[in-house]
């Protein structure tokens, strides 16, 4: 197994978005089974990326990648661009299951994930879960409500440019939150 190494938070974000951007410019230049083909591809090469670069493959990016896979080769297979649209809901849904699960069984998931990016009490990070559940069920319903009414151009529009736009939102508006739950300077341990 190999070493973390130490990455530049750019290339981490390559890594994340890139198969996202690929996505959209796809569909731009193409359509959406041209979108979701590349989308797969990309997604391939984030993986070996991810792994290369930073010599591991984040969990998350992990499952991400399977349903990648199979949801963008049911698209494909069945040229039933369905497949592709419920996605974004299935991963959604999936994680919001699985930090539930750990919230109600006593595991802090996503403070494994995150712990370095910042610090916090268990209470902090409790409600942080709680909250972020709420937030992918959410995004899920939208995502739902949007593919299912909307244009196919829409939704890629939503997908690459309003999920983020909302992520971000969402983020900040929990920054308030989780400032009450991080440590002072003196509880880190400073200079004494």
């Amino acid at each position: 197994m190999a070493d973390k190494k130490a990455t530049s938070p750019l290339v981490k974000l390559a890594i994340d978005f890139g198969p996202l951007i690929v996505f959209f410019a796809s569909f731009k230049l193409g359509d959406i089974y041209l979108a979701t083909g590349t989308f797969m591809v990309a997604s391939v090469i984030a993986m070996i990326a991810s792994r290369v670069i930073t010599g591991s493959v984040a969990p998350m990016l992990k499952v991400t990648f399977v349903i990648v896979m199979v949801m963008g080769g049911l698209t494909l297979y069945l040229q039933d661009e369905t497949f592709v649209k419920m996605k974004l809901t299935v991963v959604n849904g999936l994680i919001a299951a699985v930090l539930l699960f750990g919230l109600m069984t006593g595991r802090l998931y996503i403070k494994m994930v995150m712990e370095l990016a910042f610090e916090m009490d268990d209470e902090g990070w409790r409600k942080f879960t709680r909250n972020y559940v709420a937030f992918l069920v959410v995004m899920a319903v939208v995502n739902e409500l949007i593919w299912r009414t909307q244009s196919t151009d829409f939704w890629v529009n939503f997908k690459t440019f309003g999920y983020m736009g909302a992520t971000f939102v969402f983020i900040m508006a929990q920054m308030p939150m989780m400032m009450k739950y991080m440590p002072d300077e003196d509880e880190k341990g400073g200079d004494v």
